[in-house]
């Protein structure tokens, strides 16, 4: 073989290599199904009028987002919120979407819930951006979760 022919070869052997690495890593990535948050909002705390809307809901915050495209399109800089603190690890159920402290920064981040999981300290939720190609790399305690969205508005 000429020397051209050779790194040809070897050009495409090796771009053969990294896109089976490539498909490979990314068929080991978790997968999660989206699930739908639970139902914190009764129907008989909601009153619809003609000219306005009340929903009671005790200890109620509103929240507006940053839009780092992880939660689109439930959430972005146009959407804005309704949450709670949560009470109890009982209060956070797969497919909520929490805001959470990570332990590198106080800058809360706010991710779906996609799995509850315990280990030697306790149980600890999975999250995961919508638009996220894998989970949050830490284990979510719920001493970190400060709120639950209940609510969106846009």
């Amino acid at each position: 073989m000429k020397p051209r022919t050779i790194a040809a070869f070897l050009a495409m052997l090796l771009t053969g290599l990294l896109l089976i690495s490539y498909s490979l890593s990314a068929e080991a990535v978790e997968s999660y199904a989206v699930h739908s948050p639970s139902d914190t909002v009764s129907e008989s705390q909601i009153q619809v009028y003609d000219t306005k809307v009340i929903i009671t809901i005790p200890g109620a915050e509103w929240a507006s987002y940053t839009n780092t495209k992880s939660m689109e399109p439930v959430l972005n800089e146009n959407a804005h919120g309704i949450e709670i603190v949560p009470k109890s690890i009982e209060d956070i159920h797969i497919g909520d979407i929490v805001a959470y402290e990570t332990k590198y920064n106080r800058i809360p981040v706010v991710h779906r819930v996609v799995d509850i999981k315990k280990d030697e300290l306790g149980a600890y939720f999975v999250l995961k951006g919508d638009n996220n190609m894998k989970a949050d790399a830490e284990k979510v305690r719920f001493s970190q979760i400060k709120y639950k969205l209940v609510a969106v508005i846009y």
